[in-house]
């Protein structure tokens, strides 16, 4: 495929001191609430834990370092349909390196993969093989950070894997590799449907049952998996509510994303508590506390809070959609504009459900907080592979990146 790199343009960050000091000015203007006694992480995040960390955030944390550090990384946007897509683009210097698509999910950013983009590019400096080199595309979904969200629609997720194939395309990748997680990992999972016969394999971390749908039996399941899906319906009873409030009334809640950095570092910080890894009491001792202050610091000056609860919002409506059409119920609004090559009706049986086009390989890793049920998630066993880690959580590439590396090497090197 020719490269057609025209409408690409090289990209740096460059936040204003008059942002900065805006920021640094709102957390000393900030009024608190109090914590109740006997109460803690249970109702939310504790002010005796977020007060701390904001002060740590204007007083100590160095954007400016940070930022130095990013721009040191090849960044990029394009154009899609009207939509900026920024990505960073690290390319291998090893001849037939594969081409890998890097999908983050909510609350996240690019920022999330930093740590394994050299492990990728340059294997043999990191453990591996010369043949286990990849070049990495690392966009921001659309909402997110700098790929600044443009209008309505574009937290479509087909949409988003019609973008990110698009950007593929004009980064000259015919063929090319795609891992995701969390929104990332729906993205993934469409990219196939998105760009037929392009996607050579995929792997994803971390999928779940619908988390706005019913319990599940515990009783139903193997044994082995109850432990997973007791959490599972303690997540959904006591730990989505975040979700419900974006998937249902976005605006409402961005009015205080958007003009509070107490509200937006709360918002993100608690999620950093609860889904990483179990043996971490605090996200500090999960994930480092600068890289988390990084991520949390892009949604606030590109007021990603509030764009991001918009594009969650609108990819549960296709998300719901596309679940009643594989349970063959009815298709819902936009699931039948979606089905790329599939088909409805008489060819799927006549019951009105849509059938897919050829799927790739496809790999899922499940980590230790991670509220994967495989007999929920995967009935009919079409991942090829499934590998549970007793370590880890919903950020991999931050909490433990070599296992995660580990798992893309094993898998991607026997889909060539």
């Amino acid at each position: 495929m020719t490269n057609d790199t025209s409408s690409i343009r090289p990209f740096r960050i460059e936040v204003t001191d008059q942002d900065l000091d805006d920021l640094h000015e709102r957390i000393t203007l900030a009024r608190w609430p109090r914590d109740l006694d006997g109460t803690g992480w249970d109702r939310g995040i504790p002010v005796s834990y977020l007060r701390p960390l904001a002060e740590y955030w204007r007083d100590s944390f160095d954007w400016r370092a940070q930022e130095t550090r990013l721009n040191e990384l090849p960044q990029f946007v394009t154009e899609v349909d009207g939509q900026q897509i920024h990505f960073v683009h690290v390319h291998s210097a090893v001849p037939g390196a594969r081409p890998l698509l890097l999908l983050h999910g909510w609350p996240s950013s690019f920022v999330e993969f930093l740590d394994v983009i050299g492990p990728l590019t340059d294997p043999l400096a990191h453990g591996g093989r010369e043949e286990d080199a990849v070049h990495v595309v690392i966009p921001s979904l659309p909402g997110y950070g700098f790929s600044t969200l443009a209008d309505a629609g574009w937290g479509d997720l087909f949409r988003i894997a019609g973008a990110m194939a698009e950007v593929m395309t004009r980064l000259g990748y015919d063929r090319f590799l795609a891992q995701g997680t969390d929104v990332g990992s729906g993205i993934v999972g469409m990219l196939p449907m998105a760009a037929p016969g392009r996607v050579i394999a995929t792997h994803v971390n971390g999928p779940s049952p619908f988390p706005l749908g019913p319990a599940l039996p515990v009783d139903a399941l193997p044994e082995g998996e109850r432990e997973r899906v007791v959490r599972f319906n303690r997540f959904r009873e006591d730990g989505a509510g975040y979700l419900h409030i974006q998937a249902t009334r976005p605006q409402t809640i961005s009015y205080g994303l958007t003009d509070s950095p107490i509200a937006q570092l709360a918002w993100i910080v608690e999620k950093f508590q609860e889904w990483t890894d179990p043996s971490a009491a605090l996200p500090g001792d999960a994930v480092d506390i600068d890289r988390l202050l990084t991520t949390v610091s892009i949604f606030w000056f590109t007021q990603s809070g509030w764009s991001s609860a918009h594009a969650l919002h609108e990819g549960m409506q296709v998300y719901r959609a596309f679940a009643a059409a594989a349970a063959g119920g009815a298709a819902g609004d936009g699931a039948e504009e979606h089905a790329g090559d599939g088909a409805w009706g008489e060819e799927s049986g006549g019951s009105g459900g849509w059938q897919a086009p050829p799927m790739p390989p496809a790999a899922a890793s499940i980590f230790a907080a991670d509220l994967s049920v495989r007999s929920a998630v995967d009935p009919a066993s079409a991942f090829d592979s499934w590998t549970e880690h007793d370590a880890g959580g919903h950020f991999p590439a931050m909490e433990v990146p070599e296992l995660l590396v580990a798992d893309l090497r094993r898998f991607f090197d026997g889909c060539r």
